[in-house]
C-alpha cells in the first residue's frame, strides 16, 4: 500500500496519496482532527498507520528567545541552528544589554543562552539571573562555555546543559541543540489537544512542515530540473515567509550537517501578518515606485480584494529578496548575483502567475540591482516539495 503524506497549514490541509496531491481549505470553526476527518476521512481510512505520515505548521512553532555574547558568533549561531530545526518564532538578546532589554509580557516557550569558547571563564553573572528572574518561560537550555555551565546549573536548576555550538576554532557544532529544539517542538506539537488527536491517524512522528521541507531540498534538482544551485525557495504562507537557501550563496556557512539553510519572516505573512507587511511595505523606500510599476495606488494596501492579496504577494516576494539583499543589513546578505534558480512553493502559487512574479524579479534585479540577468523561476504549483521526505526523517 502507497504511503500517505498529510501537512497541516495555517490555512490549507495537503494531502499526498500515490501521485496525487490535493488541498482543502481548512474550516476554522472546527478543531484541525475533526476537520481533517470529515474533507479527508475516506482517503485516510485506506491507509495503515505505519504508512501515513504528518507535518504540520499550524501551531505557529516554539517562541524563542536567544541570549548571546556577541552577533558575529553566538547570537548569529545559535539563531541559525533554531531556523533550521523549524522554530518560528525568534527574539534575540545581547548580553552585554541585557539591563536595557525589555522583559517580556508573554510566556516564551524556550530559552537559548549561547556564548564563548570552552576555556573563557565567568561569562555570565547577576545581570543573567536577574532577567532570567523576572522572565516567564517553560524551558531554558545552555549551549556556551563549559566553565560557565557548572555556575548556571547552581542558580538555574531546571536548565539544561548541553555541548557548546561554538568550537574553540570559532565554528559552528549544531547537532546537540539541533537536535534537543527538533525534539522539543515534536513535544508541544503533542501537547497541542488539536495535534495532539492526529496521532490516532499515526504511528510516526509528526514534524514542523519547515523541517521536513529543509530535509527534502537536496532532491529539488532531480524533481524540478529547472532547479540549479545555487538556489532559493520562498514559501510566502499566511502568517510567516520562510526561505530556505543554497549555503553557496553566503560567505559563512554555519550549518555544518546540510547545504541548505532557512531564515524566518514571521512579520511578512499575507493574512495573519497582514498589518505588518503593509507597515513594512510603507516604510520601504522602493514600494511606492513597485506599485507604480504595477500600475496600482497606495490604496491598494487599504483595500480587502483580490487584487489586493495578489499586490501583497508581489510585495512579500520583493520585501524578503529586498531583506536578504546588499540593500539591507539587519539579516544574512546572500550573493543574488550568482543566484540560478528561484523557486516558489506554498499559497501564492495558487493566486500568481509566472508572469506575476516575472515583474517583481524583473523590477528587483534590473531596476534596484541593476543586474542584467535574472535567475530562472520554478514555481511548485502542487506544492510538492513538502512530499519529497522519505519515511526515515529523523
Amino acid at each position: 500500500m502507497s504511503r500517505l503524506f498529510i501537512d497541516i497549514g495555517s490555512t490549507y490541509f495537503k494531502i499526498k496519496e500515490g501521485a496525487h496531491i490535493e488541498q482543502y481549505f481548512r474550516n476554522f470553526d472546527k478543531n484541525i482532527a475533526s476537520d481533517l476527518k470529515e474533507k479527508c476521512g475516506d482517503i485516510i481510512a485506506h491507509h495503515d498507520r505505519k504508512d501515513t505520515f504528518i507535518c504540520s505548521s499550524a501551531n505557529g512553532g516554539l517562541s524563542t528567545l536567544i541570549i548571546g555574547l556577541t552577533n558575529s558568533f553566538s547570537l548569529k549561531f545559535a539563531t541559525n541552528i533554531a531556523y533550521n530545526s523549524g522554530i518560528n518564532i525568534i527574539d534575540t538578546l545581547l548580553y552585554p544589554n541585557i539591563k536595557a532589554y525589555p522583559i517580556s509580557s508573554e510566556l516564551i516557550d524556550v530559552v537559548i543562552v549561547v556564548g564563548g569558547i570552552d576555556s573563557v571563564e565567568n561569562i555570565f553573572g547577576e545581570d543573567l539571573l536577574g532577567y532570567l528572574s523576572r522572565t516567564k518561560y517553560s524551558n531554558i537550555v545552555y549551549v556556551g562555555s563549559q566553565a560557565s555551565a557548572a555556575y548556571l546549573k547552581t542558580h538555574i536548576p531546571n536548565i539544561t546543559l548541553l555541548s557548546n555550538i561554538v568550537t574553540n576554532r570559532l565554528q559552528v557544532a549544531d547537532e546537540a541543540l539541533k537536535a534537543y529544539l527538533t525534539n522539543l517542538y515534536q513535544e508541544d506539537i503533542i501537547g497541542k489537544e488539536d495535534i495532539k488527536e492526529l496521532y490516532d491517524l499515526t504511528d510516526n512522528q509528526i514534524y514542523s512542515t519547515p523541517y521536513i521541507v529543509n530535509q527534502t531540498l537536496a532532491k529539488l534538482p532531480e524533481t524540478f530540473p529547472a532547479v540549479v544551485n545555487p538556489f532559493i525557495m520562498i514559501d510566502i504562507g499566511g502568517a510567516t515567509t520562510d526561505i530556505h537557501y543554497s549555503t553557496d550563496l553566503v560567505e559563512d556557512n554555519l550549518v555544518v550537517s546540510g547545504g541548505y539553510d532557512r531564515l524566518v519572516f514571521k512579520k511578512l505573512g499575507v493574512f495573519k501578518s497582514r498589518e505588518s507587511l503593509v507597515f513594512t511595505a510603507k516604510n520601504n523606500e522602493f514600494v511606492y515606485e513597485l506599485l507604480n510599476y504595477l500600475n496600482v495606488t497606495e490604496n491598494i494596501l487599504e483595500e480587502k480584494s483580490e487584487q489586493a492579496t495578489k499586490i501583497l504577494m508581489q510585495l512579500s516576494i520583493f520585501l524578503v529578496l529586498y531583506k536578504v539583499s546588499k540593500l539591507h543589513s539587519a539579516y544574512i546578505t546572500l550573493k543574488l548575483d550568482r543566484l540560478e534558480s528561484l523557486v516558489f512553493t506554498g499559497g501564492i502559487t495558487k493566486v500568481l502567475s509566472d508572469d506575476d512574479i516575472a515583474s517583481i524579479m524583473q523590477f528587483f534585479y534590473q531596476k534596484i540591482l541593476g543586474f542584467k540577468q535574472l535567475p530562472a523561476l520554478v514555481l511548485d504549483k502542487d506544492y510538492k516539495i513538502w512530499t519529497l521526505r522519505s519515511n526515515d526523517v529523523s
